[in-house]
């Protein structure tokens, strides 16, 4: 297994940065301009990568409406036939190298996920530099296999798998000497509810497989792949799009362009936060001590008087001795006289 992956010049691994992709997938709604402009917003957002999807109707279904191409399981899709939406959905193939060049010119990674040989073929052509698998591809062994003998880190959703399709997927790449692999968390619902995500799953599928892993994430807001990274997500993908008021077939459960850069600013602040194992001071927690408490004189104490719990007390601020001590100290003499307020030391013991 890799420790760590590469994709483009971003390496990925337990001690990396977080990377961050937005999710283009169906949000330019079959306009060239949106497309570019969501490449354009997601640079301003700060993420990673843009990612996009590498299909037609025709290389991930066929075009019949009989029951079992109806889509009618309670999802935002149901009533339509699944060619129908895949024909809404689909980014045209001569988009595609057009879209990445603009990527990289701005600075970002741009790859894909593909649905059938055809497309990894055309996206080998066009020099992709890893591949997202989708949830519902995890169990189709063969193309994972095609894909994975390319020799490029091969990112796959576990959305619809088991334990054992998870195994399978992994075996799968690991077979064509692939070890560049990375697994996401992802729950198949649209939008997913925080109930079904389970996060603790993402450090597991670290240590059942020995692999990177993160976070699909189709819920609503910003919680979620937030979360993800304090529990060990090292990839974050989410869906993007310029206006969820501009509908399409994914918008609903997309991030806006002021979201996504939210969501970007919080991870960031989150892995600075998590830092490491640490009981260390900084300067400033160390000069912050000044407000912890100490032994003061509180009333004015004449030389050779006792010391008692009227004339010494644990106060704010911290610059006498330390609070342990006080016990010893009620009943030995002062041995001069010491003004109200005065921080206690042991050379005014007698």
């Amino acid at each position: 297994m890799a420790n760590s992956i590469k994709i483009g010049n971003k390496v990925i691994g337990k001690e990396d940065s977080v990377f961050i992709i937005a999710e283009i997938s169906a949000n330019h709604n079959g306009d060239f301009d949106s497309a570019v402009k969501l490449i354009k917003e997601a640079k301003n957002a700060g993420v990673d990568a843009v990612k996009l999807q590498t299909y037609t109707p025709d290389t991930i279904t066929i075009d019949c409406d009989n029951e079992y191409f109806q889509i009618k399981q309670g999802t935002l899709w149901d009533g339509r036939t699944l060619y129908n939406l895949y024909k809404e959905a689909y980014t045209p193939w001569e988009w595609q190298p057009k879209l990445k060049k603009i990527a990289e010119e701005e600075g970002l990674i741009c790859f894909s996920s593909p649905f059938d040989k055809s497309s990894v073929e055309f996206l080998e052509k066009i020099d992709i530099p890893a591949y997202k698998v989708a949830s519902f591809e995890i169990t189709d062994i063969p193309l994972i296999e095609y894909i994975a003998s390319k020799g490029k880190p091969v990112i796959m959703s576990t959305g619809i798998a088991s334990l054992r399709d998870i195994e399978e997927a992994v075996n799968a790449c690991r077979r064509v000497n692939n070890n560049q692999i990375a697994l996401l968390k992802c729950t198949s619902a649209y939008p997913a509810p925080f109930e079904d995500i389970n996060l603790r799953t993402i450090p597991n599928l670290t240590e059942t497989f020995d692999v990177i892993s993160g976070i699909s994430d189709h819920t609503l807001g910003l919680t979620v792949p937030v979360a993800s990274v304090a529990l060990g997500a090292k990839i974050v993908e989410k869906h993007f799009t310029l206006s969820r008021a501009d509908g399409g077939p994914d918008a609903v459960f997309s991030l806006e362009p002021n979201e996504l850069k939210e969501m970007v600013k919080a991870i960031r602040e989150a892995e600075k936060a998590l830092g490491q194992v640490s009981y260390n001071l900084t300067e400033k927690m160390k000069k912050g001590r000044e407000f912890s408490r100490s032994l003061f004189i509180v009333e004015d104490i004449k030389q050779g008087e006792i010391f008692t719990e009227r004339n010494v007390k644990s106060i704010r601020p911290g610059f006498g001795m330390h609070p342990q001590h006080i016990k010893n100290i009620f009943g030995k003499k002062a041995k001069y006289n010491i003004e109200k307020g005065t921080p206690l030391q042991w050379e005014l013991i007698d």
